[in-house]
């Protein structure tokens, strides 16, 4: 009887190709959670950058600074899942921004009328 030749994969191979697709999932894994948490960061202080331009846009028009959730204000598109209130006077507001999954502590707050030398745009 003629013997055939086998066809396929050992179960070696198949354990060695295992090993190395969980070796290199290990070690990507954590970098893309790496990369969301600053994506979230960016989201967060693009919205307070956009809320304080919304901000200027509505003392335009009403001679003082809104109060409340930034969704309010006028031309102002909120990202998804981050949080973003203000507080405005007659003179001035402040726009503070969080998200529950961004690397910050407090999130990004600006302020409109700063301290001499201090950011407008604040996140920690």
């Amino acid at each position: 009887m003629k013997r055939r030749k086998s066809k396929g994969f050992t179960l070696i191979e198949l354990l060695v190709v295992v090993a190395i697709i969980g070796i290199l999932a290990a070690i990507a894994i954590p970098q893309f959670a790496a990369y969301r948490s600053r994506g979230f960061n960016a989201r967060v202080a693009a919205d307070a950058r956009n809320a304080a331009t919304a901000q200027e846009a509505y003392f335009v028009d009403n001679n003082t600074y809104a109060s409340g959730a930034c969704s309010t204000l006028p031309g102002f598109n909120q990202s998804g899942g981050v949080v973003c209130n203000s507080t405005g006077t007659a003179t001035n507001f402040t726009v503070t921004t969080t998200h529950p999954s961004m690397s910050y502590t407090t999130g990004c707050t600006w302020t409109s009328n700063p301290a001499a030398g201090t950011p407008n745009l604040v996140c920690s």
